[in-house]
């Protein structure tokens, strides 16, 4: 290891001569199995979309097909081919070069055939593939100068392993393809979620290059002056010069002396890790690799490294490490902590002979930060547990830069059915969507995909997008919900997995650590105590979570935590790992929790809601909006809450099985009809469309409403015994138009929930908790910011027609990752106004305080002592005013429009901020007098309409559900 110094010494001269040729470029067809169908085809692409491009199916997700389980489950049964000359690739191939072959994913069963030759049998849509196929090219067969990738049908693959004598069948249920997930390394959601369809898609669904390499001739040994000030490559793959490709880039920033499990110390030196994974045709006795931050002056100079050998069938890894002083560099933080501040960092790597010159070089900028995330999992001291009224057991929080921080974000899944044709510009709206409503983490759902850290080997970027936004990514490896089977061929085909994703994302700074799969301890657990063989399956999830997994992910990092499973009861120990499964001791609070309980009149019941350390998964599901459902309904009568499709569109819970519809739709379907007759005005009118429309919305408002209360509790539990210090929404983004617990609809367009997580996630909040069981409501201030909090809240009372009542003014002060409470009152008598009935009144809560070096903060709540299913709600005659900029004044001339909300046009996309503060804002109670100014901020990338009338803007409230 040596320590950095400045850049006052000359660097290797550094060539981007790659010859990386994508093969996108390619013409490609696909063919089915008897060859009735061969179509032009793409890469990437999977089969579903070029049969969508070429007429022979309709879009995927439009009307019935759209169950993704019934009239198009032929392309699920089908083997497909697909198919390129490479000759546009090949012909200028000098007689002494390499070609390697580079697939970043292939999904997922498939033979690779190079000019009549097999080059590889892959089973796994998670690793990365890259094979010398030169001399494949050089003597094809029989003339052919294709590169085929014969893909097999995931499903019937799936029931030939399953059908095995000796294969082990889960004693779990599943969802729809069930049964046979377990056995293949393919996104689990493609077989169906309660969620999500079963589109079970298949091709070569990400980038794919040829990378030709040659070696130097004698005359061309020394780099010429015309190259010798070249721009490093902008990515490690286009760095890949005339004699090497870098197949793998790990670089890593932690504390001098971290571990996964240790406490970084804060003042330490910062070590940088610098891994990569070439191949190379010129071997280096002494190769080198050369660092340097430009922006911080920084050189780590030349790093030696282990020698390179000529080789392009096998990968040589080169690791080096240099240090830099804890003061030089900023540090990165979450956006609402501070500044998520990013470096670029130039790798070069030198592969020299001699202690004189480079044979060659390459050379590459890729971006990180200087933060240190670590999980804290560790008893609380008894002394500090007694001491702060915290309730025993372990802690379980994230601290960034050694300062523990209220965790708040939501759970992201795959962003589309097919993801080959998810981009960019879509992902990063749902991640600047999760800014703008104040999260600071996104969890990585573990039945989903490894998220991509750029577009050029990923397809679209998720990581690089996360580190520049300040949100962290709670990341975890492809294992959901099921208990997976232990053998040779599955712990082979993981660890390259594994290995490869880990050391890809270690660069990024938005990392915070590696769960091991979602929600299987539980299940396992369960597993273990109702079945007489449970300690088969329990032994076989500690081998390969406990144990294997955990030592592969430690092998490859150092900066940040481990754990076997998302929701998890947590360890006995750190050191040596052990898992704590059910050894608990009563009334001790250990790991996290989750919540999912669709009783609705248990909604908004305290008693219910987990008193835990950390909720990383809580969830009620809702319709998409009317404008989701005009994207996929063919006909008028599909527009029908309960319509067949609908009602097949929803999967929860699911099928079991490919029954369809779905027989226990109704469950889910029944569940959101209770919830808005339980709390809100049912809706009935006149004209159906607006009575669907009024339901589908109805079920956001009580999924908003129900998630409030949830985020409020669980923010409340800082500085209560359960020291709550996380709380992650179950679910941001949606893979499809129909039922789900998604805040953003599959379009973009943000749900009422986006909008209620943008108002309850403000850094100072207050909540009028009312419990019925004893009467009580209290009124609580909660502030998350390192410093405590002053500032007062004003608490007014109104009647339903808008009319002023009562006011008070209270002022707080609410200490570090605290709350106050302000107002403790018993008896509904003692609290609505004197000579006024429940069901005609509502307090309105608005709070002021000042934060961060004087900011300002506001925050607003509302308290209805009576359901607003039975509140008397007044005509609240809504008018809409249209200015410049699209901005919208809403005035109430009638009475109080609860849940005012405005919709923006189809084919737009963008949120409505308030026209003062440029906050999120939309679904808030419009009192008479006191008008409300919007605008709508559209995003230009993803609007296929971008000057919408204002006219086609359309308001609504509760009122609506039955009045038109």
């Amino acid at each position: 290891m040596l320590a950095f110094r400045y850049l006052a010494a000359a660097l290797a001269p550094a060539f981007v001569a790659a010859d990386v040729l994508s093969l996108s470029g390619l013409d490609w067809t696909l063919r089915n199995t008897n060859g009735s169908i061969v179509i032009p085809a793409k890469v990437p692409s999977q089969a579903h979309l070029d049969l969508l491009n070429a007429g022979i199916i309709t879009e995927p997700l439009l009307g019935i097909n759209g169950t993704g389980d019934f009239t198009q489950r032929w392309v699920v049964n089908e083997n497909w081919t697909y198919t390129a000359d490479l000759t546009p690739l090949t012909r200028n191939m000098s007689i002494d070069a390499r070609a390697l072959l580079v697939f970043y994913g292939i999904d997922t069963i498939a033979n690779i055939t190079v000019a009549g030759h097999l080059v590889a049998w892959v089973s796994n849509q998670f690793q990365q593939y890259v094979y010398d196929v030169t001399d494949f090219i050089v003597a094809p067969v029989n003339n052919d100068t294709n590169v085929t990738v014969a893909l097999e049908s995931a499903y019937y693959y799936g029931l030939n392993v399953t059908s095995r004598p000796d294969a082990e069948i889960s004693p779990t249920g599943d969802f729809e393809y069930a049964g046979i997930r377990q056995y293949i390394r393919k996104t689990q959601s493609d077989f169906g979620w309660d969620w999500g369809p079963a589109f079970v898609p298949s091709g070569i669904f990400k980038p794919a290059y040829l990378v030709t390499l040659t070696p130097p001739r004698p005359h061309a040994l020394q780099p010429d002056s015309d190259n010798a000030h070249e721009e490093p490559a902008s990515h490690p793959l286009l760095a890949s010069g005339r004699t090497v490709l870098i197949e793998e880039t790990s670089l890593e920033i932690s504390k001098v002396g971290q571990t996964t499990i240790s406490t970084p110390n804060q003042t330490a030196d910062w070590l940088v890790n610098v891994t990569l994974g070439v191949r190379s045709v010129v071997g280096s006795d002494f190769p080198t690799i050369t660092v340097t931050t430009p922006e911080l002056n920084l050189s780590s100079g030349p790093l030696p490294v282990a020698a390179i050998p000529v080789a392009t069938n096998a990968t040589t890894f080169l690791s080096a490490a240099f240090t830099i002083p804890d003061g030089v560099p900023e540090r990165w933080f979450p956006h609402d902590l501070g500044t998520p501040k990013l470096y670029n960092f130039t790798v070069t790597l030198a592969l020299t002979n001699s202690s004189e010159s480079a044979d060659a070089s390459a050379s590459f900028m890729t971006r990180s930060g200087f933060r240190t995330v670590q999980l804290v999992q560790t008893p609380y001291p008894a002394d500090a547990a007694a001491g702060f009224g915290i309730t025993p057991g372990d802690q379980w929080h994230f601290e960034v830069n050694g300062r523990a921080f209220y965790t708040l974000g939501t759970n992201i899944i795959p962003f589309d059915p097919f993801y080959a044709r998810t981009t960019s510009e879509q992902v990063r709206w749902v991640l600047e969507s999760a800014v703008k409503s104040g999260q600071n983490m996104l969890r990585v759902w573990g039945g989903g995909i490894y998220q991509p850290s750029d577009a050029l080997t990923g397809g679209y970027d998720f990581y690089a997008a996360c580190d520049e936004l300040g949100i962290f990514a709670w990341s975890e490896l492809i294992f959901s919900d099921a208990l997976y089977p232990i053998d040779g061929w599955l712990l082979a085909s993981v660890a390259p997995e594994v290995r490869q994703n880990v050391r890809r994302v270690n660069r990024h700074p938005s990392n915070a650590q590696w769960a091991g799969g979602n929600e299987i301890e539980g299940i396992v657990i369960g597993v273990n105590q109702s079945l007489a063989n449970g300690t088969h399956y329990l032994d076989e999830f500690q081998t390969l979570f406990g144990e294997f997994l955990h030592d592969i992910v430690l092998e490859e990092e150092s900066s940040v935590a481990y754990t076997d499973c998302s929701t998890t009861s947590g360890v006995l120990s750190l050191d040596p790992y052990e898992i704590r499964y059910d050894n608990k001791t009563a009334g001790f609070i250990y790991g996290n929790g989750e919540r999912y309980n669709y009783d609705a009149s248990q909604a908004f019941n305290y008693s219910t809601y987990p008193r835990s350390r950390f909720m990383n998964e809580f969830g009620f599901h809702s319709q998409p909006s009317f404008y989701s459902w005009e994207e996929v309904l063919t006909s008028p009568e599909d527009f029908s809450f309960n319509s067949t499709v609908v009602a097949s569109r929803d999967h929860h819970p699911p099928a079991g099985s490919l029954a369809f519809p779905n027989p226990n739709a109704p469950q889910g379907q029944g569940q959101m009809t209770t919830a808005v007759e339980l709390w809100l005005p049912t809706p009935n009118t006149t004209d159906s469309n607006q009575t669907f429309a009024q339901w589908c919305w109805s079920t956001q408002v009580f999924q908003s409403l129900n998630m409030v209360s949830e985020i409020a509790f669980y923010r409340r539990g800082a500085g209560e015994g359960e020291n709550n210090l996380g709380a992650l929404v179950w679910q941001l983004n949606d893979i499809w138009q129909g039922a789900s617990w998604s805040a953003i609809e599959h379009s973009g367009r943000w749900k009422v929930l986006q909008y209620g997580m943008a108002d309850i996630l403000r850094p100072v909040v207050i909540y009028p908790f009312w419990t019925p069981d004893n009467a009580t409501l209290e009124i609580v201030v909660t502030s998350d910011r390192w410093e405590p909090v002053q500032g007062s809240a004003a608490l007014t009372w109104y009647d339903w027609s808008g009319n002023f009542i009562d006011s008070s003014t209270l002022p707080f002060t609410v200490p570090s990752l605290n709350n106050t409470v302000l107002l403790a009152i018993q008896e509904l008598d003692n609290i609505i106004p004197t000579n006024h009935n429940a069901a005609d009144v509502w307090l309105h809560l608005n709070l002021t305080a000042v934060v961060d070096n004087n900011r300002t903060v506001t925050h607003e709540q509302y308290f209805t002592p009576v359901s607003l299913a039975t509140a008397n709600l007044v005509d609240p005659q809504v008018s809409v005013t249209p200015g410049p900029n699209w901005t919208f004044t809403l005035s109430a001339k009638g009475g109080v429009a609860p849940f005012a909300w405005l919709d923006h046009p189809a084919g737009t996309v963008g949120f409505f901020a308030d026209n003062t503060t440029g906050l999120p804002s939309n679904g808030f109670f419009l009192v008479p007098g006191i008008d409300r100014t919007v605008q709508f901020v559209s995003n230009p990338l993803l609007s296929t309409v971008s000057d919408p009338n204002p006219a086609d803007f359309v308001v609504r409230s509760l009122w609506n559900n039955t009045h038109l």
